[in-house]
Parts: structure tokens; C-alpha cells; sequence
């Protein structure tokens, strides 16, 4: 592994100890209820809802980057960032009772939650 990787590698993981992990949440949960706000086809039917689609989002993040690799970014991670972050919002569907969305609506999505979140100081969720 070159040096190159390895520095990649430290970054990717020091972002996952338990206070990033406790701000890409709350970052999550209001950059996800921005994107449900303004994406067609996509709802979710309270407050509860939207905390554990935020923590199954987080989980999910975690678990992409863990065990491949890559930060679900629709912005700054190219193609594979955009299409984990459009997967990962469509699966959250499937974990979440009240979280509702359609495969278009999850491209949308993840161009929306792209957006929020580069339009957000300092938020580095999903």
C-alpha cells in the first residue's frame, strides 16, 4: 500500500469515531428532512420516521465505508458516490415504517441531498 492509500485509508476511518458518528446523524436527519421537503415521491410520515431513517442512513454510510471503501457523497465522489447515495436512500425504504420513496424519486434524491448538503456549512453526512 502506497502512501497515497494509506492517508486515504486514516481520513476515511478517523471521521468514524463516536462524536462524527453522533454529528453525521443530526447532519443527516436535517438534510434529510430538507430533501424529502423538495423531492416528488418521497415521504416520511414524522419525527420518529425521520430519526431512524437517519440513524439506518448513518449505519448504512458506515457500513459502505467500512466495507468498501467509499463515502456515499453525491458531490466530490463522482458516479459511485452518486449511485451509493441514491441506493442507500432507496433501501432505507425497506428497514424504516413511514419512509416511502420510488427509484426516480431516489436519483432526485440524491442529487438533493447532494446539494443541501454541499449548501451546508460543515456538514460531511452521507
Amino acid at each position: 500500500m502506497d502512501n497515497q492509500q494509506k492517508t486515504n485509508s486514516t481520513s476515511v476511518s478517523s471521521d468514524w469515531n463516536v462524536a462524527g458518528i453522533v454529528i453525521r446523524l443530526i447532519a443527516s436527519a436535517v438534510v434529510l428532512a430538507i430533501t424529502a421537503f423538495l423531492t416528488p415521491g418521497f415521504s416520511i410520515s414524522g419525527i420518529g420516521a425521520l430519526i431512524v431513517a437517519a440513524i439506518v442512513l448513518t449505519i448504512m454510510d458506515y457500513l459502505f465505508v467500512k466495507l468498501l471503501g467509499i463515502e456515499a457523497s453525491p458531490f466530490g465522489r463522482g458516479v459511485v458516490g452518486f449511485v451509493s447515495a441514491a441506493l442507500i436512500l432507496y433501501l432505507t425504504q425497506f428497514f424504516v415504517t413511514g419512509y416511502s420513496i420510488t427509484v426516480l424519486s431516489a436519483i432526485i434524491g440524491a442529487i438533493v441531498y447532494g446539494i443541501v448538503t454541499y449548501l451546508i456549512p460543515g456538514n460531511e453526512s452521507m
